[in-house]
């Protein structure tokens, strides 16, 4: 009789408790068995990378060996060589190394910005808000590839930093005006409204109760984020305003192929790049979309 009655307590808690954020995404990447399978497919490829790359020697793997030129995959090389004797694994993981981290830097820092500017200007409002606008809407109406390709082009002693702060500068405009949007909305919920009557610090009100209700947000924005940075930096890195020719990048790897012997005979050089920014892609897009439905559930059930 007493096990009964602390089922019928337990059964009762769990119906009155709403599930928490984590329980809420792993149901939905359960019920979504290609949002999980890309979910261990990314991480078991971005382990495999940055693993691989502590065994790799940069230098040695640059050097150039003609009587290599364009060795098609064998023994020697797994992937073939480029038109410089190297090989195109090493350049791939590396590439791809190079790649993932210069994403995850721009998505951090253009995150951190966007979401502090986002809640500032969304809470407070008034002259704050209608200023930092008025920027986000100065930055909207510039072509920001080409003035990043000017800025790759003359700016002196470019190398990786450089190219992370260009991109940073302009990517954290779309973070900011959700986040903003969404802490417009909350800022006027009545828990806010009493924080403030006790006379709660507007600091604490704005990064201990307005944003972890806008966790979900967050993490969707950041993940969306991030598969858009790789492509931005692939992308620049193909049409030769990316990383440094020194630097590997998955951009440069692609580049190859505008050549059009390369393109048509000699496949090996371009396409294990291509097919491995083709995964990341849909890899994140799918986790993405999981993480989205996970927000919306969460939001229905408060």
């Amino acid at each position: 009789m007493t096990k009964q009655v602390e089922n019928a307590a337990t059964t009762e808690s769990m119906i009155s408790s709403p599930p928490t954020g984590f329980q809420v995404i792993m149901r939905e990447f359960k019920k979504d068995k290609l949002a999980m399978f890309s979910l261990i497919v990314l991480v078991v490829l971005i382990l495999g990378i940055f693993i691989a790359s502590a065994f790799i020697d940069k230098e040695q793997m640059m050097r150039i060996s003609l009587r290599d030129k364009y060795a098609p995959p064998g023994d020697d090389f797994i992937l073939g060589a480029d038109h410089g004797g190297r090989s195109i694994m090493e350049q791939l993981i590396l590439g791809a190394k190079n790649s993932i981290l210069i994403a995850i830097t721009i998505t951090f820092i253009t995150g951190i910005v966007g979401l502090v500017i986002g809640l500032i200007t969304g809470y407070f409002g008034g002259f704050i808000d209608n200023l930092f606008m008025r920027i986000i809407d100065f930055f909207m109406t510039l072509p920001t590839i080409m003035i990043i390709i000017v800025f790759v082009t003359i700016i002196p002693k470019y190398n990786v930093t450089t190219f992370i702060l260009i991109l940073s500068i302009f990517l954290w405009i779309g973070t900011a005006r959700l986040i903003r949007s969404k802490s417009l909305t909350e800022s006027r919920r009545d828990y806010v409204s009493a924080s403030k009557t006790m006379g709660t610090r507007n600091s604490v009100i704005i990064f201990k109760e307005i944003m972890p209700n806008l966790s979900s947000i967050i993490i969707i924005e950041m993940t969306l984020n991030f598969a858009g940075n790789v492509g931005i930096e692939t992308a620049l890195s193909f049409l030769g305003f990316g990383l440094p020719p020194s630097t590997p990048s998955l951009g440069t790897l692609v580049n190859y192929a505008i050549n059009p012997e390369v393109l048509s005979t000699k496949l090996w050089i371009w396409a294990p790049a291509s097919l491995l920014i083709l995964v990341l892609m849909l890899g994140i897009n799918y986790v993405g979309q999981a993480l989205r439905r996970s927000a919306d559930v969460r939001q229905r059930l408060g």
